[in-house]
């Protein structure tokens, strides 16, 4: 397994080393990463075995720090070939990012098996670059297709979510967590490390605006906006009613998902896809912040299927945001239109999709 070194590229790789543990205890699997990334702590607390190269990605805002970068892209390779003699893998998967591209153009030289998975509606340059090596290509989301040379090696598989996720709908996590069965529930949230600029608005919107105080919140800061987002909502007396429920970090986000009816967030690609296999009506902010805009194409699969609001960051207001969430409030009819919508958008069966298609690759059982 290669990928990363973000979360949008290990946690696709981690399912899909479970799903190959779960049906073959007695695989072994090895996950190649790079130096000094925080993303490999991830890897080594989910027990897997784990090997570094010299790998960081590439300096777009200033080229001539990308000497270094290059020099070690050169070093690495030899490492690579390496740890594959060393290894001898039956498949090689590479889940995307500066290390999963290089590993897979590696294995296909050397003659393994070699997939990757690409999970935005965009490839990445790494898996733009990689997918001619690959024995096959799988994709998050039918839209991704077209944007690959070679079609004929591109299976759509969706994006593998947690497990939490596909069994969410078994257990009434709105009683669990306190939800009144009447009032519209709202869950805020900008990713694993919060998005500053939705924290802003969220708080002035809910400072500002007193006809959302009604609507039951959810509201995940991240860790490093919690303290600021706190202070001023318990400075405004709004921590006291019980309707919003403030938290700096969760592992079971997936229990949030459930028991709202609506989600406001970032769409990343698995957060996209999250919410899909959920099936919960959605605004989409997408991130102006990355590479291609393509966090505004992942939210399209949804909104174009109307699932999914998609709002502007920066034209957004908090006043805005108010208003769309008043007037989904006042049409629950069009609300539960949208979830339906966003159900049939869902992949739940994606790992194992990825898991049986890799398996007859190979030829094994």
């Amino acid at each position: 397994m290669a990928g990363g070194a973000t979360g949008g590229h290990l946690y696709p790789a981690l399912a899909i080393a479970d799903k190959i543990k779960r049906r073959d205890e007695d695989s072994k699997i090895l996950f190649i990463g790079a130096d000094k990334e925080v993303g490999t702590d991830i890897i080594g607390a989910s027990g897997y075995a784990l090997k570094t190269i010299p790998a960081r990605g590439f300096n777009r805002r200033n080229p001539f720090r990308n000497i270094s970068v290059m020099r070690d892209l050169a070093q690495s390779g030899a490492r690579i070939r390496n740890i594959l003699d060393e290894f001898r893998p039956d498949a090689v998967i590479g889940t995307g990012g500066y290390v999963g591209g290089p590993v897979v153009r590696e294995a296909s030289k050397k003659g393994f098996p070699s997939f990757i998975h690409e999970q935005n509606v965009l490839p990445g340059v790494a898996n733009r670059m990689a997918a001619k090596y690959a024995d096959e290509i799988f994709v998050g989301f039918e839209e991704s297709r077209e944007h690959f040379a070679a079609r004929r090696k591109v299976t759509v598989t969706g994006n593998p979510v947690r497990r939490g996720f596909i069994t969410a709908g078994a257990i009434d996590y709105r009683a669990k967590l306190g939800v009144g069965a009447k009032n519209m529930s709202v869950l805020f949230f900008g990713g694993s490390q919060g998005a500053e600029r939705i924290n802003e608005i969220v708080t002035d919107m809910l400072i500002g605006v007193e006809s959302i105080r009604d609507i039951d919140i959810f509201f995940i800061t991240g860790r490093r906006g919690y303290y600021d987002v706190s202070k001023r909502l318990i400075e405004a007396g709004l921590m006291d009613s019980g309707k919003i429920r403030l938290i700096d970090y969760t592992e079971a986000i997936h229990e949030y998902y459930a028991a709202a009816d609506l989600i406001v967030s970032r769409s990343g690609a698995l957060t996209v896809s999250e919410i899909a296999v959920v099936g919960r009506a959605s605004v989409l902010i997408p991130s102006p912040n990355v590479t291609g805009n393509h966090q505004y194409y992942n939210a399209k699969t949804l909104a174009d299927h109307g699932a999914a609001v998609i709002m502007d960051e920066r034209d957004l207001s908090p006043t805005m945001l108010a208003d769309e969430l008043l007037k989904l409030d006042a049409n629950k009819q069009a609300l539960n239109a949208m979830s339906r919508a966003a159900a049939e958008r869902g992949r739940p069966g994606a790992t194992d999709t990825i898991y049986d298609a890799i398996v007859k690759r190979i030829g094994q059982t």
